[in-house]
C-alpha cells in the first residue's frame, strides 16, 4: 500500500555541498506539527534518522507528550537521500543513482537552516533534538548555528561515527553490494537478494537480545508474503 503524501517540499535550487559537489535542483521534504507562535519563538527542529522518514519521528509528538504540538511548532525535515528529500531515487538523470553526490551532516543542516529561516522566518529555535543520525544532525545544528539553537538534545547518537559503528555499517553495506543485481548502484530494480541479506545482518544489531527472547516481533508487524496479511508467526517470517 502506498502511503499518502502528507508532507511538503521546499525547493532549494542548486546547492553547493560541503566537499564542493553540486546537488542539482535540491528539494527538502518536511512536515510540521502545531502552529508557529506570532513571535516565532516556539519552534523545534526534529531531524529524521538514517533510513527514517518524518512519520517515524511521530512517536514523540502528541498532546501531553515530550513534543506537544499544542505548545510547540515542530518541524521534521527528512534527511537528504531518504527517498522523500533529494535522493538517488528521485533525482533526474544524469545525477541520479550512483552519480548522486555524497552528503554530510553539515549539508543536511545547511539546507534545513534555509528551510527554517527562508520558509518560516524563524531566527531562534527553542530546541533541536533527534536520535541516531538525527542526533548527529542535532550536534551539527549546535555547531553551525550556536546563537540560534537555545537547547540541543541529541539522544542515542554521536557527533562522530565510531570505528566500531563504521565496521558494523560496512558489514551491512557489503551484504547489499555483494548482490550482482546491485550493479555498483546502477540497478533498475531493487536488488532483492542483497536487500534480504542486509536485513538479516541488520536484525541482529537493530534489536536487543530481550526483543528476541520475548518474541516481540510477533506483535509488532505483519508478513505480506504470498499476498497474505498475517502477523509474524515465526522468526523466519520476521527476517524475510
Amino acid at each position: 500500500m502506498t502511503k499518502p503524501v502528507d508532507y511538503e517540499l521546499y525547493e532549494l535550487g542548486d546547492v553547493t555541498l560541503q566537499h564542493g559537489a553540486t546537488l542539482r535542483d535540491c528539494t527538502l521534504a518536511y512536515k510540521t506539527y502545531g502552529e508557529l507562535a506570532p513571535d516565532k519563538g516556539n519552534a523545534i527542529v526534529y531531524p529524521t534518522w538514517y533510513s527514517g522518514r518524518h512519520w517515524d519521528n511521530e512517536w514523540l509528538i502528541g498532546e501531553g507528550m515530550a513534543l506537544d504540538p499544542s505548545r510547540y511548532f515542530i518541524i521534521v525535515p527528512n534527511m537528504l537521500g531518504n527517498g522523500l528529500s533529494a535522493s538517488p531515487s528521485n533525482t533526474p538523470p544524469p545525477y541520479d543513482k550512483a552519480r548522486f553526490p555524497n552528503v554530510t551532516f553539515y549539508d543536511n543542516v545547511a539546507v534545513q537552516h534555509r528551510l527554517v529561516t527562508e520558509r518560516f522566518g524563524i531566527e531562534t529555535l527553542k530546541l533541536v533534538t533527534g536520535w541516531s543520525m538525527g542526533a548527529g544532525q542535532t550536534y551539527q545544528w549546535a555547531v553551525s548555528h550556536p546563537d540560534m539553537v537555545e537547547r540541543a538534545c541529541p539522544f542515542c547518537g554521536s557527533s562522530k561515527t565510531s570505528e566500531h559503528n563504521i565496521v558494523f555499517l560496512e558489514g551491512v553495506k557489503a551484504a547489499l553490494t555483494a548482490d550482482d543485481a546491485f550493479s555498483n548502484g546502477w540497478y533498475d530494480a531493487p536488488p532483492a537478494k542483497g536487500l534480504r541479506a542486509m536485513a538479516r545482518v541488520y536484525a541482529g544489531w537493530g534489536f536487543s537480545q530481550a526483543f528476541f527472547w520475548d518474541q516481540i516481533y510477533k506483535d509488532m508487524g505483519h508478513s505480506r508474503r504470498l499476498g497474505l496479511d498475517l502477523a509474524f508467526g515465526s522468526l523466519e517470517d520476521f527476517l524475510v
